[in-house]
């Protein structure tokens, strides 16, 4: 048998450290699999059955359920693909540090997603609709509604699986976004306006420097943080290879496995949002009588709405006494699709305010507005919040104090009663996400854990990325923020190679690139395509 060289032996170390990633499910692992996948789709379709039949609604035609259920499977299968597309970051450092088996990483990887979409507070999810075409939002109902969201979460999915397939850790979140962009502007071109006219702009930038800068800060971070523990903790092991199967010390592991933990909670509690603020968008389109408002708003709370509206009412009055325009709500649309200071804006905004606290005190409470008037009621109520936010965000107005805190107290009330989101939602996709996580994760682990640097991952640059991560995408779900689990999690990586003088391997890097510049664009070309094609089929 021939000896190796000594030139040779950090190869073989390295090859030894490799974790074990072939591992096959038993079957207890395909039983909880599956009974969860089942258990998912019967309680879905039983929380559907009670709240229609808690509307009063009579069931006619089941085309609105079939297009209901093949939307909700495409939006859940969005979810699913994220957990296995974008989950791997998660868990890519542990198993490469040995701190945790594959197979354990994984479902424990899953369960905090679950947990973290369970204790989500909804922000991003809404956030995320604020991008959509205001005329769309309004008409999600229609042809054209269903095209824009096939269309969009079509285009996230061909995206994803193309850059998982490739092994490519590229972003749900960029891919999500490209596509919402995509069909406001086709949107826009197809009705012969300019393009830019189809996007909330000022809502794009906001997220798109959140996707921007969250890799920067990822790498910077994730190598000063590396940088700073070398001064402090001198362990020459934590910054080698690990030798063969070895975990790190107990201290570490825990720091690891903390983080990994953190990561995945984080991943579940922003990415599971977009899902369900689409779904959310789905269910208004197709049974508006059930989800268009918040019937567990209490009655007393619902009479309080219309005091509250009627005194906001009085105060855009003082503020703004010329007429009310002939149609408020078509003043009220032009601004949100492109907010302009108009003179007629704030009288439209206090004669829609006093109808909506009219309708509101006239049925009692939002359970006693009829089938038939429900869209018409959430819409009224969509328009008015969306117009106080914008005249509030781009500062158009100048309200007294008192004006001010009154119109900003009616807009969380509207806010109340119009986004909020089921629990049987937040299961079905904390379910979805957390299942996928056990489905398709070593293409873009291998990435991750071999590919970027030259070296195998440290125990250190292991735990540097993942605190970075957890902390960027914690506090981004704060301010309801969109990032990239993906992208923060991979350019930590990076940086820590950068810190620890290990190099990285300048072909994973430039594909990185590419498809950090390129998700943006294919997504909005392949949704916007998608748009035009499902709208003249629908």
């Amino acid at each position: 048998m021939a000896t190796p060289s000594l030139a040779s032996l950090p190869q073989l170390a390295q090859r030894d450290a490799r974790p074990q990633l072939a591992h096959k499910p038993g079957r207890a692992t395909l039983v909880l699999f599956f009974g969860l996948l089942l258990a998912g789709i019967a309680y879905t379709a039983w929380s559907l059955k009670q709240d229609v039949t808690a509307s009063g609604t009579v069931i006619t035609t089941v085309t609105p359920f079939l297009l209901l259920g093949l939307a909700l499977l495409i939006a859940l299968g969005f979810e699913f693909v994220n957990g296995f597309h974008d989950t791997a970051n998660a868990v890519a450092t542990v198993i490469y540090t040995h701190s945790l088996p594959a197979p354990v990483a994984v479902v424990w990887s899953g369960l905090c997603n679950f947990l973290g979409v369970l204790l989500s507070s909804g922000a991003v999810a809404f956030g995320i609709i604020a991008l959509l075409p205001v005329e769309l939002i309004l008409q999600v109902g229609s042809s054209a509604g269903f095209a824009m969201v096939f269309a969009l979460l079509l285009a996230a999915i061909i995206w994803n699986l193309g850059t998982w397939w490739l092994g490519l850790p590229a972003s749900s979140s960029h891919t999500l976004i490209g596509s919402i962009i995509g069909v406001g502007v086709a949107n826009a071109l197809m009705h012969g306006r300019d393009g830019t006219s189809g996007v909330d702009w000022a809502q794009a930038s906001k997220v798109g420097y959140a996707l921007l800068f969250s890799p920067l800060i990822g790498f910077a971070c994730a190598a000063l943080l590396l940088l700073a523990l070398r001064a402090l903790v001198k362990r020459k092991a934590l910054y080698q290879a690990p030798e063969g199967q070895t975990p790190p010390p107990w201290w570490i592991r825990g720091v690891l496995i903390l983080t990994c933990t953190g990561v995945s909670f984080a991943h579940g509690s922003n990415d599971g949002q977009k899902g369900m603020g689409l779904i959310m968008l789905i269910l208004v389109g197709t049974l508006p009588m059930a989800y268009a408002l918040n019937k567990t708003m209490p009655n007393e709370q619902a009479l309080q709405f219309s005091a509250v509206a009627e005194v906001t009412r009085q105060a855009l009055v003082r503020d703004a006494p010329q007429a009310a325009p002939a149609d408020p709500r078509q003043v009220l649309t032009t601004f949100i699709a492109e907010p302009k200071a108009n003179p007629q804006l704030i009288p439209a905004l206090a004669a829609l305010t006093g109808m909506i606290g009219e309708e509101v005190k006239g049925y009692g409470s939002l359970k006693r507005v009829p089938a038939e008037a429900m869209a018409n009621v959430r819409n009224d109520m969509y328009l008015t919040s969306e117009a106080i936010r914008l005249i509030e965000k781009n500062q158009l107005v100048m309200f007294d104090a008192d004006t001010r805190s009154q119109v900003l107290l009616f807009k969380t009330q509207l806010d109340d009663a119009t986004r909020y989101i089921p629990l049987w939602v937040k299961v079905a996709v904390a379910i979805a996400l957390g299942l996928g996580t056990m489905v398709g994760w070593r293409r873009i682990v291998v990435t991750v854990g071999e590919k970027i640097g030259k070296t195998h991952l440290s125990y250190a640059q292991g735990a540097s990325a993942e605190v970075v991560a957890m902390c960027t995408i914690g506090a981004a779900d704060m301010f309801g923020l969109p990032v990239s689990t993906t992208h923060v999690l991979s350019s930590g990586v990076a940086g820590t190679m950068v810190a620890n003088g290990s190099g990285i391997q300048k072909h994973t890097l430039v594909n990185l690139l590419m498809a950090w510049v390129l998700t943006l664009p294919a997504a909005m070309l392949l949704a916007g395509s998608l748009y035009w094609l499902l709208h003249h089929i629908f």
